[in-house]
């Protein structure tokens, strides 16, 4: 997914936080463009590998951090799994499904902003999600069928 758009924002973005634009980080950024289905880092490499066969691990790791730092992918911790990455920069959550260990994004209402609850004083809150779990579709169907 290379396209002029893609590569200005990533350009952009990269600048304000003293980086530059690597084939590499175009190379992992796309990936996660791809295919929306928050990634590990193994996985973002397992396909960034069959488009450009000398890319290494270490630097998969590398492109996922300098992403993470210029806003354009999030880290996403389920339990003691491994962690994700999100390519998804709007206001979401997620929904973690028990059988097959699937994220998927819940969007939210934007009119809705914060949530309503009162933090304890002298908590500043940065972000928020809230996260659901149970089956995905495709796994609930097959529960069924059983």
């Amino acid at each position: 997914m290379h396209n002029e758009f893609v590569d200005e924002q990533l350009n952009e973005r990269l600048a304000r936080t003293g980086s530059r634009l690597t084939a590499q980080r175009r190379e992992v950024y796309s990936v996660l463009l791809q295919k929306r289905d928050h990634p590990s880092a193994e996985e973002v490499f397992i396909r960034a590998k069959g488009r450009m066969p000398d890319i290494s691990m270490a630097t998969v790791y590398n492109c996922l951090d300098t992403l993470v730092k210029c806003g354009l992918v999030k880290q996403v911790h389920h339990d003691r799994g491994a962690t994700r990455y999100c390519s998804n920069m709007n206001e979401h959550h997620h929904f973690y499904c028990d059988e097959c260990g699937g994220t998927y994004d819940i969007d939210t209402d934007p009119e809705a902003g914060h949530p309503a609850m009162t933090l304890p004083n002298g908590f500043r809150m940065r972000s928020f999600e809230i996260a659901f779990s149970g089956l995905c579709p495709q796994c609930a169907a097959k529960k069924r069928h059983k």
